[in-house]
C-alpha cells in the first residue's frame, strides 16, 4: 500500500493544491490504479476543486454533506464512534467518484470527501482514544484512517491502490489519524522563516525530536505514544519548495537564501535522524523538488477543477473573468510537477 500523507505545520504553503494536482496526474499516468483522495482537512478544499471549483462542486457538495450517513470522511469517523473499536469493512458509500461531476478528473480517482464536521469530531475521537478499555484504546483510534485504506484497497480487489491523504495544517486528532495512516509524508514549504519554523515543528510533532524545548514536549504526546503503543508513523519523503519565484528562469536571489536556510535546517536533523527519512542515505537538500510559481494557472486550475495534464494555455474564464495562461509558466510548472509526480 503506497500512502502519502501531504503536510506542513504552517498553512498557505499550497499544500492542498499541490495534493489536487499530484493525485490528479498520478491517476492519468497510472490507469492502471486506483487512486484515493482522502480530504482530512476540515477546509475540504481539495475535495471542492476536484468535484468542479466554482464551476460545478457547490451541488455534489451539498449532497455528499447531507446525506444520512454524510458521504464524507466525517460519516465514516462517526460510524467509528458509534463502535470505536470494530473494523467497517464496507465503506462504499463514504466513496465518490469526482468524474462523474468534473469530467477533467481521470475516472481512476476517487474521494473520501472532506468536512467541515471534523473540527467538532475532534474532541469525542480524542475521548474515545482514551478510554480506559481496551488497553490499547488509543492505537485502535489513531489508526481509523489506516484501517479505511485497508478497506478501501481491498475495494479495489486486483487492482493496485494509492492514497493522497490531504492534512490540516494543525496538529488536531483528525491530522494525526491522517498521518498515523500514511507510510510517507510530503512536505511542501514556501521560502520563509516561518515554513523553516513549520519544518522544524512537523519533525517535532511526528519524532520527538529538535530542539531541546521542542523535543521535550513533544515527547510527551504523539511520538512518544506511537513508539509505546507501536504505532507506525510516516517517514519524510520528499520536501517540495512550493511556488518558487523565478527572474530570468531561475530562482531569484532573495527566494534562494531563505530556502538554503531551510535546506540546512532540515539536513542538520538529518545528519542525527536519518532514520525518519524515506532515503536515508540521500541529504534531504539534494532531493527537494522545486516547483515555480504558477500565476495565473493555479487560478484557473483550482477555480474550474481542471488538472494540469488538461490545461492548455490562453484565454480561461474563471467566474465571468477572462484570465489568461502564458505557454512559458505553464510549460516550466509542467516539468516541475512531472518530477514531483515520478517520486510517487
Amino acid at each position: 500500500m503506497n500512502s502519502y500523507s501531504f503536510w506542513n505545520n504552517k498553512g498557505g504553503v499550497g499544500k492542498s493544491f499541490l495534493c489536487f494536482i499530484a493525485a490528479c496526474e498520478y491517476a492519468q499516468k497510472h490507469p492502471e490504479t486506483d487512486i484515493y483522495v482522502i480530504d482530512l482537512c476540515p477546509q475540504a478544499n481539495v475535495s471542492e476543486t476536484l468535484l468542479g471549483g466554482l464551476r460545478t462542486s457547490p451541488k455534489p457538495m451539498s449532497t455528499l454533506l447531507g446525506d444520512t450517513p454524510r458521504r464524507t470522511v466525517a460519516g465514516y469517523l462517526e460510524e467509528r464512534l458509534s463502535s470505536p473499536f470494530r473494523m467497517i469493512l464496507d465503506v462504499e458509500r463514504f466513496v465518490s467518484q469526482p468524474a462523474k461531476f468534473n469530467s477533467y478528473v481521470p475516472k481512476n480517482l476517487f474521494l473520501i470527501c472532506g468536512d467541515n464536521l471534523l473540527e467538532l469530531l475532534s474532541e469525542p475521537i480524542r475521548q474515545a482514544s482514551q478510554l480506559s478499555l481496551p488497553h490499547d484504546a488509543w492505537a485502535k483510534t489513531i489508526n481509523w484512517i489506516r484501517d479505511l485504506c485497508v478497506a478501501l484497497e481491498d475495494r479495489s480487489g486486483g487492482r493496485d491502490a494509492t492514497f493522497i491523504i490531504d492534512c490540516n495544517p494543525s496538529f488536531a486528532v483528525y491530522t494525526q489519524l491522517a498521518l498515523a495512516g500514511s507510510d510517507s509524508v510530503v512536505v511542501p514549504y514556501t521560502a520563509d522563516d516561518s515554513s523553516r519554523r513549520g519544518i522544524e515543528n512537523v519533525i517535532a510533532l511526528l519524532y520527538g525530536v529538535g530542539d531541546t524545548t521542542m523535543s521535550a514536549y513533544a515527547k510527551l504526546s504523539f511520538a512518544q505514544k506511537a513508539r509505546e503503543e507501536n504505532v507506525s508513523t510516516p517517514k519524510i519523503h520528499t520536501l517540495v519548495s512550493n511556488r518558487q519565484t523565478l527572474y530570468d528562469g531561475k530562482p531569484s536571489k532573495a527566494f534562494e537564501a531563505l530556502s538554503k536556510t531551510i535546506k540546512k535546517t532540515v539536513d542538520s536533523i538529518h545528519k542525527k535522524h536519518r532514520s525518519i527519512f524515506s532515503f536515508p542515505a540521500k541529504l534531504p537538500s539534494s532531493e527537494v523538488v522545486n516547483i515555480p510559481d504558477y500565476h495565473g494557472a493555479s487560478i484557473v486550475s483550482a477555480a474550474n477543477g481542471i488538472p494540469l495534464h488538461r490545461l492548455k494555455a490562453g484565454p480561461h474564464d474563471v467566474a465571468g473573468d477572462r484570465v489568461q495562461i502564458n505557454p512559458d509558466p505553464l510549460s516550466r510548472y509542467t516539468i516541475a510537477l512531472q518530477k514531483f509526480v515520478a517520486r510517487l
